[in-house]
């Protein structure tokens, strides 16, 4: 019956009585006071219903669980698959400076070229009007080309273009779990890859009061899997035997384990407000927190969204109730 209820839930948002006009997504956000505008915003309510919604999805659940997987989630892992397989025929160059390899522009020339013929692969054919604008956010979820660095507001593109999908239907109320631990987490192994492998830089990183040079959401999401888990409490993410034996069932946890292997020193000074937040008693007050702050820190930060898109289905206008 869930089902069923997902399907009509979205089906009156596929089949509008008016034919949806898609447009290509634009910049909003220039000057500061702009982010007012933002924060309004039908985009902001509906990015953020979204992060709550999948928050909710994944409580106390491991990766290696049980869940439905649709066949648009199957043509997601796919795409993510093709981009992964770039990396591999793109190696980096030899260059004097150790960070930002011009490989990575390579690379992107590469989605940038063939970015709305991997979404139309994953879009029904009577949605193909979609694909020019749900592609720029594909674009913009891999880090930018002339810096070579990526950071959150990169990350909040790849949410943005899967909150795109379920607007328009492609993606439904059954397919939340997969969302987060099959294409999102696919999604993050790609990110791991392109910044190992072209050496990308922190986009507006806070260094060690950032809480991760690259990622925030999985942050969220994975302490919502951890929420009532009989053993592991906060406290236990700083302990190398316990994050090697758990990181598998826990987004968390694998982001601790990649921060381990790319930085070096003491975990209290290199990644200090996750070490902060090893102290705090439960982990839904970790999730709290967290979403607090990823509001703060990521969503009302002009530098990191000033480069949001907006569109027909993320629009600037003010949210109607």
């Amino acid at each position: 019956m869930a089902e069923s209820e997902g399907r009509t839930g979205t089906s009156e948002e596929v089949a509008p009585p008016v034919q949806q006009c898609f447009m290509v997504p634009k910049k909003e956000i220039n000057v500061v006071s702009d982010m007012a505008k933002w924060k309004r915003s039908q985009a902001y309510a509906d990015y953020m219903g979204f992060i709550l919604t999948l928050n909710e999805g994944v409580r106390g659940k491991k990766l290696t669980c049980e869940y439905k997987v649709s066949e648009p989630i199957e043509k997601l892992v796919a795409l993510l698959n093709t981009l992964d397989r770039w990396i591999d025929e793109t190696p980096p160059v030899d260059q004097p400076s150790r960070f930002g390899n011009k490989a990575f522009r390579t690379w992107y020339a590469k989605l940038d070229q063939e970015a709305e013929k991997l979404v139309s692969a994953v879009i029904p054919k009577h949605l193909a009007d979609a694909a020019p604008e749900v592609a720029v956010y594909l674009k913009e979820s891999v880090g930018n080309s002339t810096r070579i660095d990526y950071g959150t507001g990169h990350e909040a593109a790849f949410a943005a273009f899967l909150c795109c999908l379920c607007k328009i239907g492609v993606l439904r109320v059954d397919d939340q779990m997969a969302i987060v631990f099959k294409v999102f987490n696919r999604y993050l192994e790609v990110m791991r890859k392109l910044q190992k492998t072209y050496r990308m830089e922190p986009a507006g990183s806070q260094g060690v009061w950032g809480l991760d040079d690259f990622q925030f959401l999985p942050f969220i999401w994975g302490s919502s899997q951890l929420i009532d888990h009989p053993s592991l409490e906060p406290r236990h993410f700083v302990d190398e035997k316990v994050v090697n034996e758990n990181h598998k069932d826990f987004m968390f946890l694998e982001c601790i384990l990649f921060i381990t292997e790319m930085k070096t020193g003491p975990f209290a000074e290199h990644s200090n407000q996750l070490w902060n937040i090893s102290a705090v008693p439960s982990w839904s007050k970790v999730n709290q927190g967290l979403i607090r702050m990823y509001k703060a820190e990521c969503l009302e930060k002009f530098p990191v969204i000033q480069h949001f898109k907006f569109g027909s289905l993320l629009p600037i206008q003010p949210v109607t109730s």
